[in-house]
């Protein structure tokens, strides 16, 4: 098991990257190929002291900005370090890739290079998020800020089927996002995407509101990537506003404090479930093989939970399973339109 990891990609690149993959290496026996410029990983890797499992450097002497266009990998930099990480998916000397770089560079690399699973049109970004009773899963976050109706319907069947596979779960619900529950209710595009839903058989229970992102009403959020990327970003904000609330106010008085030091485990506890670098990233469903896309600012224990999770993916197959399910899907609306 090896993962391709974007050393050069993120807004503490190479640095976390090297660390994170020693950190995975020692702690779970993951052994990553660090993609990005030899010059600069070698004596990160040295200086960690990592005396374990092979951990190789790849070289990749170009970087994709976050100023440059997300082709910049496929038309002008194919040696850049996205790129690169890429193609040792496709060639199968990786089993997963992750990259807290460029987000559109690491999709489209994504999409061309490792391929899209038959009958799916627009990977989609999936989060995990915490709720009163568990978690729930919300696609897209990103990759699709313009999604068509078919591109909704595309990414209920694909959460339906991640979320059966990671949380357990038998048919599990699906909600479609909008702004009221009334199938009345929301854009063009909901309101048309409300009625395909309808239609593909899965357990899709209608439109959701923001408040049922958090309040467990349902297993699987369906969303543009606009929309989605919106609500990504207002609850990480939201949860680090909280825990720097809580901070401040034990600090208050010597009676919270107290209080706190009583309770110090249950506010742990609080603080895992809604820090975004105990779950690594995000999978891009839809690809032929795993890829994890982190967040720009990710921390070293974030790209370790994210090459843990690529890990795993990867062990259970989870791509070919999504890729056997939508086949089966199609054959069976295939068999009911002749009839």
């Amino acid at each position: 098991m090896r993962i391709a990891v974007d050393a050069m990609g993120g807004d503490h690149a190479p640095l976390v990257n090297v660390d994170g993959a020693v950190a995975a290496a020692r702690e779970f026996g993951i052994t990553s190929l660090l993609v990005g410029r030899t010059s600069e990983l070698e004596p990160l890797l040295r200086d960690s002291g990592y005396r374990g499992p092979e951990i190789e450097i790849v070289e990749a002497p170009e970087v994709v900005a976050m100023d440059e266009p997300a082709t910049a990998a496929i038309r002008r930099k194919r040696n850049s370090s996205i790129r690169v990480a890429a193609n040792c998916v496709r060639d199968g000397r990786a089993q997963g890739l992750v990259s807290a770089g460029h987000t559109g560079a690491a999709m489209v690399s994504a999409k061309m290079v490792v391929g899209t699973i038959e009958g799916v049109d627009r990977p989609a970004l999936a989060t995990v998020l915490p709720n009163l009773t568990g978690h729930s899963l919300l696609l897209d976050v990103g990759a699709n800020p313009d999604a068509k109706t078919p591109h909704f319907r595309e990414f209920a069947v694909m959460g339906s089927i991640y979320a059966e596979l990671v949380f357990g779960k038998t048919k599990p619900s699906i909600g479609l996002m909008s702004i009221g529950e009334e199938d009345s209710k929301g854009t063009a595009s909901t309101k048309e995407a409300f009625k395909v839903l309808k239609e593909t058989g899965l357990n899709f229970i209608g439109n959701v509101e923001g408040r049922d992102v958090f309040n467990g009403a349902v297993d699987v959020i369906v969303t543009d990537g606009f929309t989605g990327n919106v609500i990504l970003k207002v609850s990480e904000a939201l949860a680090e506003m909280v825990e720097n609330l809580l901070r401040e106010e034990i600090k208050r008085t010597l009676q919270a404090s107290v209080g706190f030091l009583l309770s110090k485990s249950a506010f742990r506890r609080f603080k895992q479930r809604l820090d975004y670098s105990e779950y690594g990233g995000a999978p891009l469903l839809g690809v032929k093989g795993c890829v994890i896309i982190c967040h720009g600012r990710s921390s070293a224990k974030a790209v370790k939970n994210a090459i843990r999770f690529a890990a795993e993916f990867s062990r259970q197959n989870l791509a070919e399973k999504i890729q056997g399910q939508i086949a089966e899907l199609h054959s069976r609306e295939a068999r009911l339109a002749k009839a």
